[in-house]
């Protein structure tokens, strides 16, 4: 795994320093080397951090070269398949350095180009291609987003970089906020592609490529570059519609399709592990992997002090049952503190999935025995693993059923402190009728009985201000990703594929590349082999969604290594108790920032709205923790913003 940027500057002045002062902003992703490569005459530099997985050796340095020198790449992530690749290339003649992926895929351009070539790939990244002869550069990623890359323009510099923070090294770099991006954030917690936060940066699309001309303009000319897709989720979904399979065999075949994608994301040539929280996706992993390692498989976990979030005892009788090598952290709020001030520097634009800090503390604590941690993430996403993939169906029926007066009644019924009492009291005497936060539950159900379209009920389960939008100015922008499919008969499906498409690359594979990048740690994510993917759009919905329960096909295949008994509970996810430590250990800093004084200085919020949510939520008359995360977030991030970021 790496850091890779780059720019194209008319004035073409400072190549080098400035090139290289980016690349130090993106040592944490690559500490093993740092390399700049600058041609005068072009205005054009490339740099490259190096962490070194596969292949250790000097072969795998970068800026990378073909051997007529007519490219050059920077690549950040991994091809599992380099060596399938590599050996049809030796056939048409061929013959390699070194055994780097890098320099595989770099001949495969050569030979197939850039969509050829990608169009072969297993792999997860980003990169950037230099062709002197056609004087373009290329800026590709890989097909669901898991590795970052920005590109834009900024004071007539054309920029890209695997984060922002690279940018911010150029002196040119002018970064402007973007009110739109912020009403993302702070609706749903991240920002979707291709947003960022700042006008005229964007994120290149999952699956994309960008194909720019270096012609000694005054500027790039954006205008005229190519972007397009060689991979669409658009297209995968027409491809692989539904069939009809019989329990066995389609058990067997996603059996054998994780089998394959786990043992090529097992390939590396430094210490390996994976992230264990005890629930079925990360415990999917740990098993096959358990099944083709030579040795014990090392596993790491975090403990909450907080028992309505620890799932820390499932991840150890998990370990135990498949022999792990198994690590375990406690998670208090002190060290959720130790950890906020450095959440800016992490995500470089805000982002309040407030999962962020168990992810870099189990991320941290992997570091400290592994280079490489694989994850369970994506697996809710292609087999109906949350709530929102039943309720709103669900919710719609009902609502259709009932006049807008009954439905304003219970919804003032939902939110009454006797109806949170009952609840809370019912789930801490019945074991059988335990709902995991109720409150918040509650919340969300009161929320959602004010329409009766699916679709809308769908986006409001992800919504963090329901009610009242808190930036000045806009309305609660529609996800990007909602409005690529059409609705159609079967919501289940449009649900999954808006996840996809949104939630999936811009909040959980954001949070994962730059919580263990921040380390230095390169983390996999098996279930997102594009296989995989398919092979899951193929499914009919009953095999993903069974009689009410969810993930019906992975917890088949996942009894074949685990008793089955063990996962017939509620999802809890990798949360944390944000919304008690809010009102406890974080009280003091959270008022800090969300103070009138405070909100008020930059003039993007609704002062008042906020405010009402802080103090509701201090006297308990609702949970608001994502919704006042998201405005914490982004105040942290402009305190930080603050701050020298020159390196």
């Amino acid at each position: 795994m790496c850091g890779i940027a780059g720019f194209v500057d008319p004035q073409a002045e400072a190549l080098e320093s400035r090139a290289a002062a980016m690349a130090r902003a993106l040592a944490h992703r690559g500490p093993d080397d740092t390399q700049v490569w600058f041609d005068a005459d072009q205005g054009l530099a490339l740099a490259h951090t190096r962490l070194a997985v596969i292949d250790l050796s000097d072969c795998g340095r970068q800026p990378m070269w073909t051997p007529d020198h007519s490219k050059a790449i920077v690549f950040n992530g991994e091809i599992y398949n380099y060596r399938e690749i590599a050996s049809d290339l030796e056939q048409d003649g061929y013959r390699f350095r070194g055994h780097s992926d890098t320099e595989v895929l770099l001949a495969a351009i050569e030979r197939w180009g850039i969509d050829g070539a990608l169009r072969r790939t297993i792999g997860m990244f980003a990169l950037a291609v230099w062709d002197t002869g056609e004087r373009t550069l290329t800026l590709a990623r890989d097909r669901v987003g898991i590795k970052p890359l920005y590109y834009g323009l900024s004071s007539n510099v054309f920029f890209f970089a695997s984060e922002l923070k690279a940018l911010h090294q150029h002196p040119r770099f002018d970064p402007v906020i973007a009110p739109l991006a912020l009403s993302f954030q702070t609706q749903y917690g991240y920002i979707p592609a291709p947003h960022s936060i700042y006008e005229g940066i964007y994120k290149l699309l999952p699956g994309h490529h960008l194909r720019v001309a270096i012609d000694n303009r005054p500027c790039v000319d954006l205008s005229s570059a190519r972007l397009g897709p060689y991979w669409s989720l658009e297209e995968a979904a027409a491809t692989n519609r539904p069939q009809p399979i019989a329990d066995r065999e389609a058990i067997d075949r996603l059996d054998e399709l994780l089998r394959s994608s786990i043992a090529y994301r097992m390939i590396a040539d430094v210490p390996l592990g994976a992230f264990l929280s005890g629930g079925i996706d990360s415990s999917m992993v740990v098993a096959l992997m358990s099944q083709l390692a030579q040795g014990r498989v090392r596993t790491f976990s975090i403990a909450f002090v907080d028992d309505g979030y620890d799932e820390s005892h499932h991840a150890r009788r998990v370990a135990r049952h498949l022999g792990t090598d198994h690590t375990e952290l406690q998670l208090t709020s002190a060290d959720a503190m130790a950890v906020i001030e450095d959440l800016p520097r992490m995500f470089d634009e805000p982002f309040s999935d407030s999962s962020q800090i168990p992810t870099f503390l189990v991320s941290r604590l992997a570091r400290q025995s592994v280079t490489v941690s694989l994850s369970g993430d994506g697996g809710d996403e292609l087999f109906a693993g949350y709530n929102r993939h039943v309720w709103p169906r669900t919710v719609s029926r009902l609502s259709r059923a009932l006049s807008p007066g009954i439905r304003a009644a219970m919804r003032r019924a939902v939110l009454s402190p006797a109806t949170r009492l009952l609840v809370s009291s019912l789930a801490g005497a019945v074991p059988a009728l335990r709902v995991d936060r109720p409150g918040e539950r509650l919340q969300k159900l009161a929320s959602v009985l004010g329409t009766d379209s699916t679709e809308e009920l769908y986006l409001l389960c992800q919504q963090n201000f329901a009610a009242a939008h808190p930036v000045k100015g806009h309305e609660a922008p529609r996800l990007p990703g909602a409005m690529r499919f059409p609705i159609g008969s079967d919501f289940l499906r449009w649900a999954m594929l808006v996840d996809l498409a949104s939630y999936l690359p811009d909040d959980l594979l954001a949070k994962l590349d730059r919580a263990s990048m921040a380390v230095a740690l390169e983390a996999r994510v098996p279930f997102l082999d594009h296989r995989v993917i398919e092979f899951s759009l193929s499914l009919p919905p009953n095999l993903k969604l069974r009689k009410g329960e969810r993930k019906w096909i992975l917890r088949e295949v996942l009894a074949r290594y685990v008793p089955r008994d063990w996962f017939a509970r509620p999802k809890m996810g990798f949360s944390v108790p944000i919304g008690a430590w809010l009102r406890g250990d974080l009280r003091e800093w959270a008022e800090s920032l969300l103070g009138s004084r405070t909100l008020e200085q930059h003039g993007y919020f609704e002062t008042g709205t906020i405010r009402r949510y802080w103090e509701d939520h201090l006297q308990g008359k609702g949970n608001y923790q994502h919704a006042l995360w998201s405005i914490l977030m982004f105040e942290q991030w402009m305190r930080h913003q603050r701050e020298p970021v020159k390196s």
